[in-house]
């Protein structure tokens, strides 16, 4: 059995939206509709395990760039049978290490998971501190205004070599 983070392709677009809707019926993440996740195809990487000739789709993340130097993590959503073997870290550091090749040193989440996040080096932050730009989609959310995720981010200082 072999496991790859890649970005994804157009062929993963129902296994994301599967997994992403399965998080969001339970209430632990933002559902996504089919035309976002066309939209912002190219934010998203997948874990993909393969036996054999078979693939499937096990894990998701984006990231979604924000402003000149912030970017979210978010959609990160791992099946159950695949929690605690590394898939969610491996994405999220995926994920930095590709905010570090464009040049952006800070990166948010808004979670209801934060020790996860806070074993890879985030820490937590004011929802107010984030610019006002970043709760777009959280006009479309069911929670909102009454939100309880909590508000974490990585920074790297400039110039950093990690």
């Amino acid at each position: 059995m072999d496991t790859a983070i890649r970005k994804a392709r157009m062929e993963d677009i129902k296994p994301i939206y599967g997994l992403l809707k399965h998080f969001g019926e339970k209430g632990l993440l933002l559902g996504r509709s089919l035309s976002s996740l066309y939209e912002q195809l190219r934010d998203f990487e997948v874990c993909e395990i393969s036996i054999g000739d078979d693939a499937r789709v096990v894990g998701v993340c984006a990231l979604h760039i924000c402003w000149e130097n912030l970017a979210e993590i978010r959609s990160l959503a791992i099946a159950e049978e695949w929690q605690g073997k590394g898939v969610g870290t491996r994405l999220i550091e995926s994920s930095l290490a590709e905010a570090k090749r464009l040049g952006i040193n800070r990166v948010f989440t808004l979670t209801y998971q934060p020790s996860f996040f806070r074993r890879l080096e985030f820490r937590d932050i004011d929802k107010n501190e984030l610019p006002h730009k970043v709760w777009s989609d959280c006009l479309h959310c069911p929670k909102f205004p009454d939100c309880n995720e909590e508000a974490l981010i990585w920074e790297q200082q400039p110039g950093a070599v990690s």
